[in-house]
């Protein structure tokens, strides 16, 4: 088998990269789907639902069981194994197409599908807990001058700046575009540095702005070309046929 070039090997890379990025995209419509269908049908428990033991109403189960959790698999009793095994049989039976990973509670042994369960709700203590986090956090301004831009280009082909905090090495697989006003997922992404300069103003946006109008004209010139190329092909077809025909054919009636 002979040795892909360096050229092959990009556009390999390339088309890994679209595949995933559409992949990605195909998810992300599918868990916003579910989301705003379980909002319109009221699947999710409120916090009073799930004290009070009512089921999941995705899938029939009890939310929490109170039967602790499992121990390990090379721990369980013979009767233990039995009753994992018919949980299992069970959890099948009422997930067979999701293909989806599972989630459970602490102190319960049912366990749930991601694409038909709602997660449980948060609960007062939780709520508070993470108000504190939050309430700890520095302040919108400060946080400004460990952000970065990154440069991304989308499976629409349109590019567009995301910014974030300086620790994270990678963007999310998918962004808002805001020239679709849809989700669109990520095909390349580069980071161009620091998102704001010392006085908080926003910067980048005039690079990523020359990178999409840069984008923009070789799509309108490769376009172009394209346009020019069957014009070239239309005009020697008509040629060839004018060349055909005969000379009592071949009048003036015929453009």
């Amino acid at each position: 088998m002979a040795k892909l070039t360096e050229e092959q090997k990009a556009k390999r890379a390339a088309a890994r990269a679209r595949r995933e990025a559409l992949a990605a995209e195909k998810k992300d419509r599918r868990d916003t789907e579910r989301r705003e269908t379980w909002a319109r049908e009221g699947t999710r428990l409120t916090w009073d639902e799930y004290k009070a033991g009512v089921p999941c109403r995705g899938c029939g189960e009890p939310m929490y069981d109170g039967l602790g959790d499992w121990p390990g698999l090379m721990y369980l009793t013979e009767e233990e194994k039995r009753d994992h095994e018919a949980m299992e049989k069970r959890f099948q039976q009422l997930h067979p197409d999701c293909k989806s990973s599972r989630w459970g509670t602490s102190g319960s042994r049912v366990t749930h599908c991601f694409l038909c369960c709602p997660l449980p709700p948060v609960g007062p203590a939780q709520i508070e807990k993470l108000s504190r986090i939050f309430r700890s956090f520095p302040s919108a301004e400060e946080r400004k001058k460990d952000l970065d831009a990154w440069e991304l280009t989308l499976t629409c082909d349109h590019v567009t700046t995301f910014i974030q905090h300086r620790e994270h090495t990678y963007v999310r697989r998918v962004v808002d575009c805001p020239d679709c006003q849809t989700r669109r997922g990520v095909v390349e992404s580069k980071r161009l540095g620091p998102a704001y300069t010392d006085d908080g103003v926003e910067a980048a946006r005039s690079e990523v702005e020359q990178a999409r109008l840069v984008a923009e004209l070789t799509q309108a010139k490769e376009q172009l070309r394209r346009q020019h190329q069957r014009a070239a092909a239309t005009s020697s077809r008509i040629e060839e046929l004018q060349k055909q025909l005969s000379p009592t054919a071949r009048g003036d009636d015929i453009a």
